[in-house]
């Protein structure tokens, strides 16, 4: 059930965003009704409302809804949070808005999830500092990594400097055992922040040509922690499948303790 503003949501409501698909979101995975940074993605609702809303947000009002969405849901799930405004058209998408709340739910896959594979395109996300709703570019990459027979998509400029994946931060781990985040415009992402308060780190660019010099590759976010990257393209990483860096990263964040709803 999708719950907008704390209500069951219509039909009518909802079809705004398949039609105007003008927002912002984020996603946090609960685990026995703790989310690992809620702090965090709180603040990053109330940001990306100002930015593409202009409009400013009670994260006290939204933790109400999604605690209601979410009463009596046990175990580990993921909560999407969707910042729209039924009222806005294709047509006048400059007319004074007024976001709503939607909540929604999925299950959970397991954490860490196996090793994927990822081929590299050229792309680069608009307004890379937002969780926006226009997820088009990146899932149709995904579909052509898929069909070439990845798992997923790896975005890099026109000079192979990389960003980030579909629907992911990558990091990387150098052969002394260092870990690498990518310097480049990319969505700041509650796990990875999180990491990087928790683990040390350098951050610096990145190059598709420097990838075959790496000992590990991972991608991170909040539904799957920290899950190794055991490819990009035809380049192997030596250190996938038993890396101890990787290992005592999770272990990190897996002791990040989480924050009741």
């Amino acid at each position: 059930m999708a719950h907008l503003n704390g209500s069951p949501a219509t039909l009518e409501q909802m079809q705004t965003l398949a039609l105007t698909n003008i927002g912002h979101f984020t996603s946090m995975r609960s685990d026995d009704g703790a989310v690992r940074g809620l702090s965090l993605h709180m603040d990053r609702l109330v940001r990306d409302c100002r930015t593409v809303f202009g409009s400013e947000l009670d994260p006290e009002r939204v933790r109400g809804y999604v605690r209601d969405a979410t009463a009596g849901k046990g175990g580990s799930f993921v909560i999407r949070v969707t910042i729209f405004d039924p009222g806005l058209e294709m047509g006048h998408p400059g007319s004074e808005a007024e976001p709503h709340v939607l909540v929604t739910t999925r299950d959970a896959g397991e954490m860490p999830p196996p090793p994927l594979t990822a081929k590299a395109y050229t792309f680069s996300r608009d307004m890379a500092q937002v969780k926006h709703m226009g997820l088009f570019p990146q899932l149709m990459r995904r579909r052509w990594a898929q069909l070439d027979g990845f798992d997923d998509a790896l975005f890099a400029d026109e000079s192979g400097r990389i960003s980030e994946g579909g629907t992911w931060n990558v990091g990387f781990v150098d052969q002394d055992n260092t870990v690498i985040w990518p310097e480049a415009d990319v969505l700041p992402g509650v796990t990875m922040k999180l990491l990087q308060r928790a683990h040390p780190h350098v951050t610096r660019p990145v190059t598709l040509a420097e990838l075959p010099d790496m000992q590990a590759c991972f991608a991170t976010n909040t539904s799957i922690g920290v899950r190794t990257i055991s490819a990009v393209g035809e380049v192997g990483f030596s250190g996938f499948a038993d890396s101890p860096v990787l290992d005592a990263m999770r272990k990190a964040y897996v002791e990040i303790p989480g924050e009741r709803l």
